[in-house]
């Protein structure tokens, strides 16, 4: 996969689940606030303005930092893993 492709798709994903994390936050169906760290994730690795949202997040709640560290890391795991190799360059 290309590098411009693959930033286009984190660039989709990241705004399909800020979508859904707003919607979640009206419906007691979806957990709002996990699709809106998702998003924000997905969109930080692509954009440099949701970068730049991320680190002041971190920076003003720093309680949390650690936590938001940690998920960043199982989600980067998780996404090495083989159910994502058809994404990877080979």
């Amino acid at each position: 996969m290309t590098p411009a492709r693959k930033r286009k798709l984190l660039v989709v994903g990241g705004w399909v689940f800020l979508v859904l994390g707003i919607l979640g936050l009206f419906l007691p169906i979806l957990q709002g606030i996990l699709f809106l760290l998702v998003g924000l994730i997905l969109l930080a690795r692509a954009q440099p303005r949701f970068r730049l949202l991320k680190m002041r997040l971190k920076r003003r709640y720093p309680k949390y930092a650690a936590a938001f560290q940690a998920a960043e890391a199982r989600a980067t795991a998780f996404a090495k893993g083989k159910i994502f190799d058809i994404f990877r360059n080979k």
